[in-house]
């Protein structure tokens, strides 16, 4: 696989997971408590795949083949 692709995929995963942790932080009802490991969980985890996808997508150079023409 390219790295760009593993890339895009980090960033997604780090999405949904930023994505997960803000739902489980609006969605509590007036009686119950923060699930404050399930929101730091979710939200670490996000973040990290998240700026890791966003640097590999970044630093990773394209590259053209020799049958391969830029338009």
């Amino acid at each position: 696989m390219e790295k760009r692709v593993i890339g895009v995929i980090l960033t997604i995963l780090g999405i949904l997971g930023l994505i997960m942790a803000a739902v489980s932080f609006v969605s509590h009802s007036a009686t119950s408590n923060y699930d404050i490991k399930a929101i730091s969980m979710y939200g670490i985890l996000g973040l990290i795949f998240f700026f890791a996808g966003i640097g590999l997508v970044r630093s990773t150079k394209d590259v053209v083949k020799n049958d391969e023409r830029i338009s």
